[in-house]
């Protein structure tokens, strides 16, 4: 127990030493910067530059794959405090239709495409939750869930930021060209716009009003994160032992324990439970869950970066972020289509 300590501290030490500075310096850039690119994204940035501009010690590595595997599970089972099944039903049946609608479309299309394209099914499958859900976020639950490579994350990551970053200028021009309504903006903004990051600067720079509809329907779409990584990770579970056990469908089926984790948190904090912690003598308790959540991100991603090479994303090519621009613009159009033919703007 003790060797295995000591064998992960330099490459704990190493993303901690770049994780805490990145935190730091991203809190004090001005505030459209930290909507536009978040701190996980510096942080996954950082990570590859060092990793391919320097030859990193192997006693770094254990310590890297310690932050990138069990710091990021912890990660995904702190992110049930997160999510309300309550605040699902809250948002109305129209407007909910409509989110889960895009969510299976976006999740469809960007398989079928990296199937036409021949790119792996996982990185094909990150795309689309980037898309799906809540970007970022969702593909960092996502991954290790999947057993996806290393590259495939950082890939789906460089995708689906930068795409989202476009959004977030282009969005608000196309809502002045059209005169859109600050409601049909806001509802617009947050189905179709991947980070929860970029929605905020989106819709904010829109209108107040315009913000506040998107935050709401955006976070609407995160509450539903844990379906899809339950879904997700049932289908990649029963795809990959069906070729090569015979065994009865639900046999196949296995969810990672960390995953049964993440709904347990889930379904505590849906029944009040951390609600009622923060009613009686902890008011700031899940805020600082929520801080401690995405610092802990941060670290896994710094990980992730530190252990990608160039040379392993170059050999992917340019197919994934064909993938990633046709989900995004399909997504967009359909959201636009649906929004104004259900008057819901």
């Amino acid at each position: 127990m003790k060797q295995s300590i000591l064998r992960i501290l330099p490459g704990l030490a190493l993303v901690l030493a770049l994780a805490i500075p990145i935190h730091f310096v991203h809190q004090e850039t001005p505030k459209y910067f930290q909507k536009v690119l978040g701190e996980a994204v510096c942080g996954i940035a950082l990570g590859l530059c060092i990793s391919n501009l320097f030859s990193l010690s192997s006693s770094w590595k254990e310590g890297i794959r310690f932050c990138f595997g069990n710091v990021l599970k912890f990660a995904i089972i702190l992110l049930g405090v997160r999510i309300s099944f309550e605040k699902i039903i809250e948002i109305g049946g129209g407007a909910l239709f409509l989110i889960v609608g895009l969510i299976v479309l976006a999740l469809w299309l960007s398989y079928q495409l990296g199937k036409w394209m021949q790119i792996s099914p996982k990185l094909a499958t990150l795309i689309g939750v980037g898309t799906a859900v809540c970007g970022n976020t969702a593909i960092s639950a996502i991954a290790p869930a999947i057993e996806a490579k290393d590259e495939e994350m950082s890939f789906a990551i460089a995708v689906n930021t930068l795409f989202g970053t476009l959004a977030v200028f282009l969005y608000p021009l196309m809502g002045e060209y059209l005169q859109l309504s600050d409601t049909f903006f806001g509802f617009w903004a947050g189905t179709a716009i991947n980070d929860t990051s970029q929605v905020v600067a989106a819709g904010f720079s829109y209108s107040p009003e315009a913000g506040n509809w998107a935050t709401t329907v955006k976070l609407t779409r995160n509450a539903l994160m844990g379906f899809v990584i339950v879904g997700v990770t049932l289908l990649h579970s029963s795809e990959t032992n069906s070729d090569t056990e015979k065994k009865s469908w639900w046999k196949n089926i296995k969810l990672p324990g960390f995953i049964l984790l993440f709904l347990l948190v889930a379904a505590v904090n849906s029944l009040g439970f951390f609600q009622w912690i923060s009613n009686n003598g902890y008011p700031h308790l899940v805020s600082h869950i929520n801080k401690l959540t995405q610092f802990l991100i941060l670290i896994a991603l710094v990980a992730v970066g530190l252990n990608t090479r160039f040379t392993s994303m170059k050999k992917i090519g340019w197919r994934p972020f064909f993938v990633g621009f046709a989900t995004a613009s399909v997504i967009s159009i359909t959201s636009f289509s649906l929004i104004h033919f259900f008057r819901l703007g």
